[in-house]
């Protein structure tokens, strides 16, 4: 960027064709195959997930999960929309199925799940896209956290879901597979089949985007698109193995001590009941009184998210260690 015969200025809005052939390369790994203006580089996936709702009528019905990423409701209010909710909780596993009874234009999903760690299947995400195409609703699809999947019926992808390109965007971020945390870069795949009412949503989030974005640095895309290579993938799958293998540690001492969890295997995150019927408060509370343990009470994340508490496994091995032990003596 210092040499003027390789300066790069403003660049393609959707991202560089590098970057996002790349990204096509990597859904072609498991089993995907996108079109070259299916993909959009973004600056991280919360910012499309706020942005993406330009593109929505304020009168549009948004059903959310709960418990679920804040990020989804707080927009949706803020833009002044009407958002229902669907209950998650212990005896779906935190995988609630599509009531036919509720109707609503926009859905978020987030699988492997924030907060909850809990992951669809096949057959759940089929029944969701089923619902979507039946009502011509839109699913927001968040797969922030689907580097950590390994159950082979889980998808990396809705767009394995037969379906789904005609009625579902999906948002990933790379802060989860490649610690991109403070570069910021993320993509978001919009199909070009995927209209609603005549227009095409692919046409209309590019026009979105060369008004109100000018791309990410060509600097961030380049260290991208080395995420995507042989020797990236690699080294991202190593980093991922450690954070699992810290998130199976806290896992297997709550099977220990008789505690009821959700996630610790597809997921970076432990989503525990709280011990003896406690609120999420308190149980923060008793952790970092008497045990010096940090994590993050569920009622943060909603109505049912209240009772429960998340644990993460994005910290060092000597840490995590050192709370299972405390976990272990001291619950």
């Amino acid at each position: 960027m210092g040499v003027k015969e390789t300066f790069k200025g403003y660049g393609d809005y959707p991202g560089y064709p590098f970057l996002r052939e790349a990204v096509r390369g990597y859904y072609r790994s498991f089993g995907v195959e996108l079109k070259p203006n299916d993909v959009f580089i973004s600056d991280g996936a919360k910012n499309d997930v706020a942005n993406l709702l330009d593109l929505f009528a304020q009168e549009n019905t948004v059903l959310v999960p709960d418990p679920v990423y804040p990020v989804y409701v707080d927009t949706n209010v803020m833009a002044g929309r009407k958002v229902v909710y669907i209950d998650g909780n212990a005896e779906n596993g935190f995988t609630p199925a599509p009531d036919p009874s509720v109707d609503a234009d926009l859905i978020y999903i987030c699988s492997p799940n924030n907060p909850t760690g809990a992951v669809y299947t096949r057959d759940g995400l089929k029944a969701w896209v089923d619902y979507a195409n039946e009502r011509q609703a839109l699913i927001l699809f968040d797969a922030a956290y689907e580097a950590f999947i390994e159950d082979s019926d889980c998808p990396h992808s809705i767009f394995e879901v037969e379906g789904a390109r005609t009625c579902a965007i999906e948002i990933c971020s790379l802060s989860k597979t490649a610690g991109f945390t403070g570069t910021r870069c993320g993509y978001t795949v919009i199909p070009e089949e995927l209209e609603r009412e005549g227009e095409s949503l692919n046409r209309l989030w590019l026009r979105r985007q060369s008004t109100k974005h000018n791309g990410v640095s060509y600097v961030i895309q380049r260290g991208a698109a080395a995420v995507f290579t042989p020797e990236g993938l690699a080294q991202c799958r190593e980093n991922i193995a450690y954070y699992k293998a810290n998130t199976r540690l806290l896992a297997d001492v709550l099977e220990e001590k008789g505690i009821f969890y959700t996630g610790g295997k597809n997921s970076p995150y432990v989503w525990l009941r709280a011990p003896g019927g406690k609120k999420s408060w308190d149980f923060f509370d008793e952790l970092l009184e008497k045990l010096r343990i940090v994590g993050t009470p569920g009622s943060g994340f909603g109505r049912n998210g209240e009772g429960y508490f998340r644990l993460t496994g994005f910290g060092s091995r000597e840490s995590t260690e050192i709370a299972v032990e405390r976990i272990r003596k001291g619950l």
